[in-house]
């Protein structure tokens, strides 16, 4: 992690922390991120091939960030750039580089190769609901529609068979449903399941 700029330095001494820097400090001794960083270290990039990464637990922490306030990868960007309480939480200071959102995408899709993401979610809920903080009641559900591409022109000229058809209004989809449970006193997300 970056040693703090004289900026991010009078930031941390101000009197009244917001409710962002009292979550992300929460989130910050409650998430075991060394055992989180050892699931996905085997297949992280490793400096010498190539530009040299950033460090796991920067990367780690802004995909974190990035589900918690359902921030699109360029918006992600501009957050570290522009809040210094998620900068700070990143490991990051504005005296050294901040990841671009291709950098946070290529991270994202590595979870998603080695199939961690889902892995990474059941483990920190555990933690979450050992400490307390994960709550079943007052639960908010959502559902919503993955498009999938319909198309049969692919090696096994057929469709995806774990993807269905659907309509929402006058429209049709093709895809599958995200069933998402948010805490609705906290707004963190507990469960997560897809159905056709």
């Amino acid at each position: 992690m970056n040693q703090l700029s004289f900026a991010d330095t009078e930031f941390t001494s101000k009197r009244r922390k917001t409710r962002k820097e009292l979550f992300l400090g929460r989130m910050n001794e409650l998430i075991p991120w060394l055992q989180l960083e050892a699931q996905i270290e085997p297949f992280y990039p490793k400096a010498g091939n190539g530009r040299r990464p950033y460090p796991l637990a920067t990367m780690l922490r802004i995909h974190f960030m990035q589900n918690w306030y359902n921030m699109s990868d360029p918006a992600m960007e501009d957050a570290l750039y522009e809040i210094t309480s998620m900068r700070l939480f990143a490991g990051l200071s504005l005296e050294g580089a901040i990841p671009d959102h291709t950098t946070i995408m290529n991270f994202r899709h590595l979870l998603e190769k080695h199939k961690l993401g889902r892995k990474l979610f059941k483990e920190v809920n555990k933690w979450l609901s050992d400490s307390g903080t994960y709550f079943k009641e007052g639960t908010i559900v959502d559902a919503t529609i993955i498009e999938a591409a319909s198309s049969t022109k692919n090696k096994s000229n057929a469709r995806d068979p774990e993807m269905h058809q659907t309509q929402k209004g006058k429209q049709w989809f093709f895809g599958m449903k995200a069933h998402i449970g948010v805490d609705a006193k906290r707004g963190l997300v507990h469960s997560f399941t897809t159905t056709p």
